[in-house]
C-alpha cells in the first residue's frame, strides 16, 4: 500500500488526479440538495433552539450537588410548578444548571426550594437569576453586523489579493456554502443557540476563508501565463491546483477538528462539561464542511466563472488542436511500425 506521502507527491505531479472541476455539476447538484435540506430541517423541525439568553427565562445554579441525575431537576421543577418544562444541564463538576420560562416570585422560590431537596444541598449552594432576551438579542445583532462587516472586508481584500472579483465571489458563495449547511446541522442536531455557538459561527468564516485562499494561491500560480500554455486548459489547470493541494487541505483540517473534536466528544459529552458544546459543535461541523466546500464549490466555481473568457476559449482551442496534433502523429506512427 502506497504511503500517504507518496500519494501527495503523485497528486502534486498530475500522476493521480481527481475531477473536481470537470464534474461540477454533481457537485453543484449536491451542494443545492444540502443547501434545500439545511433550510428546510430547521424550519420543519420547529425552528432552531435558542438559548435562554436569546428566549429570556429563570435560570438557576445548584453547586456541589449530591449527584448529576438530569431527569432529577426536571422532576424537581415539574413537581413545584406544573406544566414548566425545564432544561437540566450538569455545566462542570458537581455544578448543575437548569433553564426555565420567565417565573414569578413565589414560582421562582418554590423551585428554588424543590431544587435544593432533590440535589441535597444548602441555600448557600444555589442561586437564582431572571435571563432578560435583550441582551441575546443585541449578541445577535452585533453579530450580524460583523458578519456582513466581514464577507465586504474580505471580498474587497480578496479582489485586491487576486487581482480579479471572480476570486471573491467564488470565495463568498463557498462561504455562505459552509455557514447554510453548518447552521443545518446545527439546527437539526437539536443543540442550544447560544452565545458560546454565535462566536463559534463568526470563528468559521476565518478558518474557511484561509483554506479557500491556500487554494486560490496555488490556482493563481498555475494559471499566471495560462494563455501562453498549450498543455492545459484553465479548467484542467484550476483542477490541478486542487489537486496538488489536496493533502495541505486534509492535514489542515485533520489538525484543526482534532482538537476540537477532543473537546465536543471527551470535554462535553463524557465529562459533562455542557458549557463547551455549543462552541465546540459549531466548530468541529464548520471546519468539516468548510474543507469540503473549497474544493468542491469554490475553486469549480471560480473555474466556471472564468471558462468562458475569449483568451481562455482561444488558449482551450490550442490546447485541443495540438492533442489532435499529437493524436494523429502517435497513430501514423502505429501505422508505420505495423
Amino acid at each position: 500500500m502506497k504511503s500517504f506521502a507518496t500519494f501527495g507527491n503523485e497528486l502534486y505531479t498530475g500522476e493521480r488526479s481527481y475531477e473536481f472541476v470537470g464534474k461540477r455539476k454533481i457537485w453543484f447538484s449536491i451542494t443545492g440538495v444540502l443547501l434545500v435540506l439545511s433550510i428546510l430541517i430547521p424550519l420543519f423541525g420547529g425552528g432552531f433552539n435558542f438559548g435562554i439568553d436569546f428566549r429570556g427565562g429563570s435560570q438557576f445554579t445548584i453547586s456541589s450537588v449530591t449527584h448529576t441525575d438530569v431527569s432529577t431537576g426536571e422532576s424537581a421543577v415539574a413537581a413545584a410548578v406544573p406544566g414548566t418544562a425545564a432544561v437540566v444541564t450538569n455545566i462542570a463538576g458537581d455544578t448543575m444548571q437548569v433553564q426555565t420560562d420567565r417565573l414569578s416570585d413565589d414560582q421562582t422560590l418554590a423551585v428554588k426550594d424543590a431544587l435544593k431537596t432533590a440535589y441535597g444541598v444548602t441555600e448557600d449552594h444555589i442561586t437564582s437569576t431572571f435571563v432578560g432576551p435583550s441582551w441575546g438579542q443585541d449578541v445577535s445583532r452585533q453579530a450580524i453586523i460583523g458578519f456582513i462587516v466581514f464577507v465586504l472586508l474580505a471580498t474587497v481584500l480578496m479582489a485586491l489579493y487576486f487581482r480579479t472579483w471572480r476570486m471573491s465571489i467564488a470565495a463568498m458563495v463557498g462561504l455562505l456554502v459552509v455557514m447554510v449547511v453548518t447552521a443545518g446541522i446545527y439546527g437539526a442536531s437539536g443543540f442550544e443557540v447560544t452565545p458560546s455557538a454565535i462566536i463559534g459561527f463568526l470563528t468559521i468564516l476565518s478558518y474557511s476563508l484561509y483554506d479557500t485562499v491556500v487554494v486560490f494561491d496555488k490556482i493563481r500560480e498555475n494559471t499566471a501565463d495560462i494563455t501562453k500554455s498549450e498543455r492545459r486548459t484553465f479548467a484542467e489547470e484550476v483542477n490541478l491546483a486542487v489537486n496538488q493541494t489536496l493533502v495541505r487541505s486534509i492535514n489542515t483540517m485533520m489538525v484543526a477538528v482534532l482538537p476540537v473534536g477532543s473537546i465536543l466528544f471527551i470535554g462535553a459529552l463524557l465529562l459533562g462539561a455542557g458549557t463547551l458544546r455549543d462552541l465546540s459543535l459549531a466548530l468541529f461541523i464548520g471546519i468539516i464542511v468548510s474543507t469540503f466546500s473549497t474544493v468542491f464549490v469554490a475553486a469549480p466555481m471560480y473555474a466556471w466563472l472564468r471558462e468562458r473568457e475569449p483568451d481562455h476559449l482561444k488558449q482551450a482551442k490550442k490546447v485541443q488542436q495540438r492533442r489532435a496534433h499529437e493524436a494523429e502523429q502517435d497513430a501514423t506512427e502505429v501505422a508505420t511500425t505495423a
